[in-house]
């Protein structure tokens, strides 16, 4: 790791311990919750505070560097080398409702090819980061993938786009197909954990629709580094946009897409 690459996995792990305390020392306690696209997308002063502290951070360090945050605070400086992709509060509506699963991600790319990756749970305090051609790790300790090769014995995940109530392409008839061929399914509300939890093996398998950006920048290096396989639905390279994504232990993938490929929405 160069330089420059270990500079930013520093600045990227201070930040993400220090979101994690504002997040901690907030959690279950009365906030300010106002909606965006829909009434069931919702922001908190938390995730605003949070990503405050990173942008600051960032543009200190590191000005000429280019900024992708969710709440739109940043810059986007095209030419730039380096960009910063961050969740500030990735599960905002648990952390809401004081269900114990969020986290920040952040995700930097560096001349456009995912390069870093941090992801902390402040709850489990469990910090996940990956470097590009150097593996996955879970508070320092190389993570990788399940070794489940069978559909039956499988546990899943996903989630469901904030415009379920009016879309016709939703998750629910994806979720019935897999539901008969899984061992178990969960649905916890942050893409970003879910990705953590394939890359370290409490997963074996996760697929999604209608993410961004910021929801799997660093997860999807996560789960490569870590020896899975990332696509998209029909088994090409997956978007950065998170427009479709399956994410698995590699093993299971080709099954799962076979899942995906019998439903017609």
């Amino acid at each position: 790791m160069d330089k420059p690459t270990e500079e930013r996995l520093r600045v990227a792990v201070k930040i993400a311990r220090a979101a994690g305390d504002i997040q901690r020392d907030r959690y279950e306690t009365p906030l300010e919750i106002q909606t965006k696209s829909v009434d069931i997308d919702l922001v908190t002063e938390v995730d605003r505070a949070c990503e405050g502290l990173a942008v600051a951070k960032i543009e200190e360090m590191f000005p000429e560097d280019s900024i992708l945050a969710e709440e739109g605070g940043g810059t986007n400086r095209k030419n730039s080398t380096w960009r910063w992709i961050i969740d500030p509060l990735d599960g905002t509506t648990n952390y809401a409702h004081g269900y114990p699963r969020f986290c920040i991600s952040i995700g930097i790319e560096r001349e456009k090819k995912r390069t870093l990756a941090v992801i902390y749970d402040p709850l489990m305090d469990e910090l996940y980061h990956a470097i590009r051609g150097g593996g996955s790790f879970r508070n320092n300790l190389k993570i990788s993938v399940s070794r489940e090769s069978l559909m039956e014995r499988s546990l899943l995940a996903t989630g469901f786009a904030y415009d379920q109530k009016r879309s016709r392409r939703e998750n629910v008839e994806y979720f019935a197909a897999f539901l008969k061929t899984a061992r178990a399914m969960r649905r916890d509300g942050s893409a970003a954990l879910d990705l953590c939890y394939v890359a370290s093996g409490r997963l074996d398998g996760f697929w999604e629709l209608k993410l961004s950006p910021w929801d799997v920048a660093a997860g999807y290096l996560l789960v490569e580094e870590a020896g899975g396989r990332i696509s998209n639905h029909s088994g090409g390279a997956a978007f950065d946009s998170g427009r479709e994504v399956v994410a698995s232990n590699g093993i299971i993938h080709d099954n799962m897409l076979k899942v995906i490929s019998t439903v017609h929405v």
